[in-house]
């Protein structure tokens, strides 16, 4: 029961910080974070890319609940959407609270 109490917690944290990017990204540029990588220059493309990774289970989120809400997709797919974003969570959260602990600690 610890261990998924654990993996809730840090599911969460990677969730949090994607949400705080796909949000900041909203507030300085006026539109939704979607998965597009810009190729302009590679700063571009490395900062996108990063971006992407990092905020991509705040997408998916956004995108599952927009489809369910207005095109009418079937629970399943929210579902779905929903373990993936979760698991992707995990990951990152992982990361990030190991890039945490390492400057805090």
């Amino acid at each position: 029961m610890t261990d998924l109490a654990l993996a809730a917690y840090i599911g969460c944290a990677g969730f949090v910080v994607a949400g705080i990017l796909g949000s900041f990204y909203q507030l300085l540029t006026g539109e939704p974070l979607k998965f597009a990588i810009s190729v302009e220059t590679w700063v571009k493309g490395v900062f996108s890319c990063l971006l992407c990774v990092f905020a991509g289970p705040f997408i998916i989120m956004r995108n599952a609940i927009r489809g369910r809400k207005v095109e009418q997709r079937p629970l399943g797919w929210l579902v779905a959407s929903s373990t993936i974003a979760g698991m992707w969570s995990l990951c990152s959260g992982v990361f990030v609270l190991q890039i945490a602990f390492t400057i805090l600690l």
